[in-house]
C-alpha cells in the first residue's frame, strides 16, 4: 500500500474545499496515509472572461489540462475536480 499520496487541485475556493474533503475522507479510511496537496493555476484560471463560455467546449478542459499533465508526469497521483470543469471525454490513460 502507498505511504503517501499527492492530490492535485486548482486554487479556487470550491476546488480547495473539495480537495480538503477528499483528503479528510482518505485519512479516515487510511489513518497512516500521508496526504498532501499541490495547487495548480490552470488556463481557465488565467483567462477569466466570458469568452471561455462562448467556445464550442464551453470552456471544458481549460480547468483540467495542467492537472492531467501532472498526472501523466507522475507529479501527483490524484486530481480532484468539480464535475462541471471536466470535458465530456477523458484523455486516453485517465479515468
Amino acid at each position: 500500500m502507498l505511504n503517501s499520496l499527492i492530490l492535485g487541485t486548482r486554487g479556487s475556493a470550491l476546488a480547495l474545499a473539495q480537495t480538503e474533503l477528499t483528503k479528510a475522507a482518505l485519512k479516515r479510511a487510511f489513518p497512516s496515509l500521508s496526504v498532501s496537496m499541490e495547487t495548480f493555476i490552470t488556463q481557465g484560471d488565467k483567462k477569466l472572461d466570458l469568452e471561455l463560455l462562448r467556445q464550442p467546449s464551453g470552456g471544458k478542459g481549460l480547468f483540467t489540462k495542467e492537472l492531467e499533465d501532472a498526472l501523466f508526469e507522475r507529479r501527483i497521483e490524484v486530481a480532484v475536480h468539480s464535475l462541471k470543469d471536466l470535458p465530456g471525454n477523458m484523455p486516453p490513460g485517465l479515468v
